[in-house]
């Protein structure tokens, strides 16, 4: 079995957060907002096999429609990404800006156009500033490759929008390094994935094992998260692989590269617009992984959890109400069902006296778990939501002005 060296970072205290071999970075601004990099390019120095998903949004944007095709070849090199400005909604000129950004990139790279992935976040329905992203990539080019001196959490930093934090995680396996970066903290319930995010790696993998891996880490992580139920435009989850570190077993790799991405999703979750906590829900004992995944994700959705949650209140009610709303899941049945808050059991049997107050000790942590058996099957999922507060209003209220 390949050795797996478990390292994740959030921010600061980033010792070991280095590029895997092969890959080098840039970041700048380019106009799309007043302050900070908002710009950034990730790229292998040589060729690498890739693997990416999408958002399945009917209004997904021009960056995922251009890069929807230029990751079908499973041949990415390079990801470029735009913050501050979603490009969604903005019709023909829209195609047409994506595709000019692209271009530029792939000539700064001395790569073809359709090797570079490119993703975009922000406001909808606004043009890019094209004539400042024009000039900020004509004096990149002008510096060359040079410029690409820009670290992990550099690029984490330069894709935020109303983050607050940069998401970045890594671990080893062999030889081979792992790197994550990503960023999204509302507009998040996955349709596939859901914010953008991107894994470099210098381990030598076909094509098909990527690809496996990586939509195999993304149905258990990503696709478990939600902060506010909403799906957004522009939702890219891509993995680059180039082969420098040499081969690695490939389940080692993928259960590797499900722990980067497990890390990240619990990363954007406690870090969803306005939060204050992680929220954990896990559902066992269903009939089936779908239905366990369902039934959880009705409850880390529910305004009422969440907000209970905010509040440390131990309303263990709203939690079988959340179970019972899936109506159709027609075998559930109360007499079956269990719920816990931690270690401590709230239903079916009546709380004891002092329970409730050590509910809310555990509800004031700043990660709550739930956990709800079905009491029908062995069928298990967890999903990762925050609580719902005042500053998510405030946030999303004032977005534009």
């Amino acid at each position: 079995m390949t050795h797996i060296d478990a390292h994740s970072v959030a921010g600061a205290g980033a010792g070991e957060l280095i590029w895997p071999v092969g890959f080098r970075a840039y970041t700048g601004n380019g106009g799309l907002r007043a302050h900070g990099d908002d710009i950034s390019i990730v790229a292998s120095d040589r060729p690498s096999v890739s693997a990416a998903m999408f958002t399945r949004s009917r209004f997904a944007g021009p960056a995922v429609v251009l890069s929807r095709a230029h990751a079908a070849g499973g041949r990415l090199r390079a990801v470029t990404t735009l913050a501050q400005n979603a490009n969604v909604a903005t019709g023909r000129q829209g195609e047409e800006n994506a595709a000019e950004v692209v271009g530029r990139v792939a000539k700064i790279l001395g790569v073809p156009a359709d090797a570079v992935l490119i993703g975009s976040t922000g406001v909808i329905g606004r043009p890019l500033p094209m004539d400042a992203i024009r000039a900020h990539l004509e004096t990149t080019a002008e510096r060359g490759t040079g410029a690409f001196e820009a670290g992990p959490l550099d690029v984490a930093r330069a894709m935020m929008t109303t983050d607050t934090r940069p998401k970045t995680s890594t671990r080893r396996v062999g030889r081979a390094r792992i790197v994550g970066v990503a960023k999204g903290v509302g507009m998040l319930e996955p349709n596939m994935a859901t914010m953008l995010a991107y894994v470099f790696t210098d381990a030598e993998l076909s094509p098909t094992a990527l690809d496996t891996a990586l939509r195999g880490a993304v149905d258990k992580t990503f696709n478990c998260l939600s902060v506010d139920t909403d799906t957004s435009t522009s939702d890219t989850v891509a993995a680059l692989a180039n082969g420098a570190a040499g081969p690695v077993d490939p389940a080692a790799f993928s259960a590797a590269l499900a722990a980067v991405c497990l890390d990240l999703t619990q990363q954007l979750a406690s870090d969803g617009e306005g939060a204050s906590k992680l929220l954990r829900v896990t559902v066992a004992q269903a009939a089936h992984y779908a239905q366990a995944k369902r039934v959880a994700k009705s409850v880390v959705n529910s305004p009422l959890v969440k907000t209970a949650v905010h509040g440390a209140d131990p309303n263990w009610g709203r939690v079988v109400m959340a179970i019972g709303k899936n109506t159709e899941d027609t075998d559930i049945e109360p007499a079956k069902v269990t719920v816990r808050f931690g270690e401590t059991e709230v239903y079916p049997e009546e709380p004891a006296a002092g329970t409730l107050e050590k509910l809310a000790e555990t509800m004031r942590r700043d990660e709550v778990d739930i956990m709800i058996g079905l009491g029908i099957g062995d069928a298990t999922a967890t999903v990762y939501g925050c609580d719902l507060t005042e500053g998510y209003i405030r946030v999303n209220a004032d977005y534009t002005t």
